[in-house]
């Protein structure tokens, strides 16, 4: 065999490992990839931080939450809902809270369906709720056609309506905004203004005791109150009404002491 041929072969052999060394790095790459892995931890904006956000949930650590962690479970940066039974316990920040403001995305699943609560009162798992919910749900979808307007997405359910038309399709993350202070409720959907309303006024309007008493609650928990769908949230921040002024308060104090 001449060292021409020789050559040939060996720079082929050669070839033949790199590209087999390639595609083992590949195969590892995926095998890896392809796991659970943890997520870098959700961080607030430099804004935020200066108006008193704090944040629920990173993304690595349900520690702040308590009650049906066997079902809302830790799941590539988000919190799950995984339902094992038809309706679903609720999911409480361990902290309660009064006047705030709480941002968060959330996910649907087709025809997805949960609650937020506000101001709730902790109930034990698969014991049902005490308090306000805010209506989460995937409301285009057919099995949900012959809804009342109070039970739409965004809406304080059965009490006050909100407006239709700014939620994206199951399977998108939408941006959801909160603001509690007082009876006065504001929901802000995708950017939009969806609902915009006072709890003492739309009950005033409703029959006595046709709405539990907890939903004028003045403090309490914020809850996802399970209905036995898959719905994920994620990068939950809060920002307390007393928080936020103590905020201010200390930026200006810095302001001044560098003038």
């Amino acid at each position: 065999m001449s060292n021409q041929n020789m050559q040939g072969i060996i720079m082929t052999s050669n070839w033949k490992n790199i590209i087999s060394s390639m595609l083992m790095g590949c195969f590892v790459y995926v095998e890896v990839c392809g796991q659970t892995l943890p997520s870098a931890p959700f961080q607030l904006s430099g804004k935020e931080k200066r108006q008193g956000y704090h944040v629920l949930f990173d993304g690595t650590s349900m520690d702040q939450w308590k009650g049906n962690t066997a079902e809302y479970v830790l799941e590539e940066g988000t919190i799950t809902m995984r339902p094992s039974q038809r309706g679903g316990g609720n999911l409480y920040t361990k902290n309660t809270y009064t006047d705030f403001i709480l941002r968060f995305e959330f996910w649907l699943s087709p025809a997805g369906n949960n609650g937020l609560g506000l101001r709730h009162d902790y109930v034990e798992p698969d014991k049902g709720y005490s308090g306000m919910e805010l209506q989460i749900l995937d409301n285009e979808h057919p099995d949900y056609a012959n809804l009342e307007p109070g039970q739409y997405h965004g809406s304080v359910y059965k009490i006050i309506p909100a407006k239709r038309g700014f939620l994206k399709p199951a399977g998108e993350w939408n941006i959801q905004e909160v603001r509690a202070k007082g009876d006065h409720i504001q929901v802000i959907l995708n950017g939009e203004m969806i609902l915009d309303g006072h709890l003492k006024e739309a009950t005033a309007r409703l029959k006595p005791g046709s709405f539990q008493n907890a939903v004028l609650n003045e403090s309490g928990h914020i809850a996802f109150l399970g209905h036995g769908s898959v719905v994920k949230f994620r990068n939950i921040r809060i920002r307390e009404r007393k928080a936020f002024c103590c905020a201010q308060q200390a930026y200006r104090a810095r302001v001044s002491s560098v003038r």
